[in-house]
């Protein structure tokens, strides 16, 4: 029982936690933004292209 009673009480694992959500949150953020300017940047060189015919 002291063993539960010390993992509910220890800190460290929630730090670790706290870093995974807010890991999860900016690679999404990063990912988001990649995909965004991905496809933005194809449609500008395509429009590019098609001009230099």
């Amino acid at each position: 029982m002291t063993q539960i009673r010390k993992l509910w009480v220890e800190q460290g694992g929630q730090d670790i936690a706290e870093y995974a959500v807010m890991l999860a949150v900016i690679l999404v953020l990063v990912v988001g933004t990649i995909r965004l300017v991905g496809s933005n940047a194809n449609n500008v060189f395509s429009n590019a292209a098609s001009s230099i015919q």
